[in-house]
């Protein structure tokens, strides 16, 4: 059989349909609670306010803000348009099918029907070497061969050892009077029949380079790769070609970013009147235990003043109904939490710090106020995924505003005025990254990637909520109405 015939046959069998998956994630909530919630909306409360809510018994739901499962990296560009709603697609491909044959049908060259005389090395044809089908063994041992090395389809074993028997011009011995069958067991017991087997085969001696050609060749690659690497920091930069932010999406971005520091400063000025974390180790006093859940959830308290701050400034928000400012803010305010949680994870101690030094929490001080592994670890993997971004002050302001208009928040009414209030910020998201990092045309679907993570780790939030209840551990009345428990 021939090599045009197997590759006519290869190319008729294989075949590529692209599949579109949107990327979409179910949060499940209640209907709209009307309480402390709705009293936290109609008037701006002070962090010491809301924190008389909670006792020492109180209980962190989800205190800390983000865990992360990672979500698959989009590998490619994601396109978004003003008039389209922000969509995620990848086009995975459909298993293909395989072509299975037996090694012997495969001739490397028309001479190979006439065997070679005994003891000579075997002749391949030069050029490149065909197609690996993943059944083939190695000609010296038998075992399964990795690719054609030295002129030879072999395994890896077989091509360290006549490559290290080469270079070092080892004189084996052999027990047998060089009469040892080569096989998987015996290529071990025998060297000086392996390496036999390895010439007749047809193993070249001029394939192996030598130590200093090694060294030669790796300081040559060396001396492109930085030689390519000068090449593109003086070439000129796309970002020539990239329009400036409009001065409307400008003015915007410096009013998220303001904004942001503004709530940020209240928690900082209020952090005295958090319950201090206890500094007694003992795991089995009781009150240690309640303290430590006290201090976990005021914080959580204070971001979640925070978040209703901030959204009750973004142009528009205060234009929608009393019933979708609540359905928005009840189901994104654990998504924001963990987001700003990201922003101040540090990954050299692997800890969050929330306001100051005295408030950096690692793995372990999370589970000690009584959160779940299952739980604590998504945080930190989010957290780190997000800190690799790399992102500044005004992407993470546009993320949490593009987070807050979600018109697919269950109880929304008016979705078409939701989606009219978050596109300006996709947009200006967009514009600032292709302007920042006009080479890196991932990043923008990347982060809203990111997005979607949240909408899983809010999934696994709800379970953690549900785990406290059955620790008997009561969660304040605001992040009670707040995250749906209904005790």
């Amino acid at each position: 059989m021939s090599r045009g015939y197997l590759r006519r046959k290869h190319h008729d069998l294989l075949a590529t349909h692209g599949s579109t998956w949107t990327g979409s994630n179910r949060v499940s909530h209640q209907g709209r609670s009307v309480g402390r919630y709705d009293k936290l909306m109609m008037t701006t409360l002070s962090a010491t306010d809301v924190l008389a809510d909670v006792g020492h018994g109180a209980n962190l739901g989800c205190v800390t803000e983000e865990g992360s499962v990672s979500a698959a990296e989009v590998k490619h560009e994601l396109h978004t348009s003003p008039s389209q709603p922000v969509s995620f697609t990848s086009s995975p491909k459909e298993p293909r099918e395989t072509l299975h044959m037996d090694p012997s049908d495969i001739k490397l060259d028309p001479s190979a029907d006439t065997p070679a005389p005994e003891g000579q090395p075997v002749k391949r044809k030069k050029g490149p070497a065909p197609k690996m089908l993943g059944n083939e063994v190695c000609s010296v041992c038998g075992d399964k061969a990795s690719g054609f090395h030295y002129n030879v389809l072999s395994c890896e074993g077989c091509k360290g050892f006549f490559r290290r028997s080469v270079i070092k011009g080892a004189q084996y011995v052999c027990k047998n009077s060089g009469r040892c069958e080569m096989d998987m067991y015996m290529r071990r017991k025998c060297q000086q029949c392996r390496l036999r087997k390895c010439r007749e085969a047809g193993m070249l001696e001029q394939c192996v380079l030598s130590e200093e050609q090694i060294r030669l060749k790796k300081m040559k690659k060396q001396n492109e790769e930085e030689t390519a690497r000068s090449s593109a920091v003086s070439a000129p930069s796309p970002a020539a070609d990239v329009l400036p932010l409009a001065p409307e999406q400008q003015e915007m971005i410096e009013k998220l970013v303001a904004m942001q520091k503004q709530c940020n400063k209240r928690s900082f000025i209020d952090r005295r009147k958090v319950t201090p974390w206890p500094q007694s180790q003992d795991p089995m006093n009781r009150e240690v235990r309640q303290q430590r859940f006290a201090h976990f959830t005021e914080l959580a308290i204070m971001s979640v003043q925070e978040i209703v701050d901030f959204a009750k400034q973004l142009p528009g928000f205060l234009e929608l109904t009393r019933e979708d400012q609540i359905a928005l803010l009840k189901t994104s305010t654990i998504e924001i939490m963990l987001l700003e949680t990201s922003r101040r994870y540090n990954p050299a101690i692997e800890s969050i710090t929330f306001l100051t030094p005295d408030f950096s929490y690692n793995k372990d001080d999370f589970a000690k106020a009584g959160l779940q592994i299952e739980f604590i670890n998504p945080i930190f993997e989010f957290s780190k995924g997000m800190n690799d971004l790399h992102l500044d002050e005004a992407e993470y302001a546009l993320l949490i505003a593009i987070n807050i208009f979600s018109a697919d928040r269950p109880n929304v009414q008016d979705h078409d005025l939701v989606e009219k209030l978050q596109q300006p910020y996709v947009d200006a998201l967009h514009s600032y990254i292709r302007i920042k990092r006009p080479n890196d045309h991932l990043m923008f679907p990347r982060m809203l990637m990111k997005l979607v993570s949240l909408r899983t780790l809010s999934s696994v939030h709800s379970e953690q909520v549900f785990a406290l209840r059955l620790q008997d551990k009561k969660l304040p009345p605001l992040l009670s109405e707040i995250w749906d428990v209904h005790e």
